[in-house]
């Protein structure tokens, strides 16, 4: 009875202990938070009454929406779709043999496994906005570097989800295959990707999705699409047909996400 009670005791002892550090946590956590709604003027009550007026005179100066050029949208969303669809692609042929070296249990040598995981390290770390202004400074305006700004970014964070499925896979086939002499190469392709094919269309299709709401704001830096077409509005001071642009890309993202999810329960 004596023993029954000291291991309650210290199974109480415990989780007190890790509620009290959970406390803490959450107390610094939102310290952390407040601080940084302060600095960023999150807090200023006074700035953001004052905005309050000149943002509902916006919506209104956006009403009716103005579809009158909706024809001339549609090159410039098969643009956004085209460069969702090709970064997306771009990212999915960089990134798999990336990932096969920055998996420890398929990268062939510590130094390859060191040099891809710095790859995918740089490519996620530069965010695609300012990708997309390197690339219009290198390959001009369009459609082009949104692709490639969407792509490279794709292949840090696309290829760094396949590496860690690649690293959790079963080991149990992987170890009979080897018993039979099977090489590296032939383990990778019968063991070890059709056990994280279903996680790679998973991602696929989500990074597909983001790529395609992160060409909207590649316009903005000249990498065309209906971003371009939202920014000249904006700038030409039409906010009834930016707000009809932005059903538009409302109606595009819907479907989109719908389709995303359609193909996800094919392919998984």
């Amino acid at each position: 009875m004596t023993s029954n009670q000291h291991k309650y005791d210290n199974l109480l002892r415990q989780q007190k202990n890790l509620w009290y550090r959970t406390l803490v946590n959450t107390i610094i956590l939102i310290l952390i938070i407040i601080i940084s709604f302060a600095i960023v003027g999150l807090l200023d009550i006074n700035r953001l009454s004052e905005g309050i007026p000149d943002l509902l005179q916006m919506v209104a100066q956006m009403l009716p929406p103005d579809f009158t050029r909706v024809h001339d949208w549609i090159e410039p969303l098969i643009d956004t779709l085209a460069m969702s669809i090709a970064g997306t692609g771009m990212a999915i042929i960089f990134s798999l043999p990336i990932a096969l070296g920055a998996a420890q249990n398929t990268s062939p040598h510590p130094l390859i496994y060191f040099i891809s995981r710095i790859i995918l390290n740089i490519a996620r770390a530069i965010p695609e906005l300012l990708l997309g202004i390197i690339f219009v400074a290198a390959v001009g305006f369009g459609a082009l570097p949104g692709v490639l700004a969407l792509g490279f970014h794709s292949i840090g964070m696309v290829g760094k989800f396949f590496a860690e499925s690649i690293e959790h896979t079963d080991k149990a086939p992987i170890e009979a295959a080897k018993s039979v002499g099977a090489n590296q190469l032939q383990i990778i392709f019968n063991c070890i990707l059709p056990q994280v094919l279903p996680q790679i269309a998973d991602v696929t299709f989500y990074r597909w999705e983001y790529n395609f709401r992160a060409s909207l704001v590649l316009g903005a830096v000249g990498a065309g699409g209906i971003g371009f077409e939202i920014i000249g509005a904006l700038r030409l001071l039409k906010y009834q047909e930016v707000s009809a642009l932005l059903l538009v890309v409302l109606v595009m993202v819907t479907l989109v996400d719908s389709l995303g999810n359609f193909l996800r329960k094919k392919f998984i």
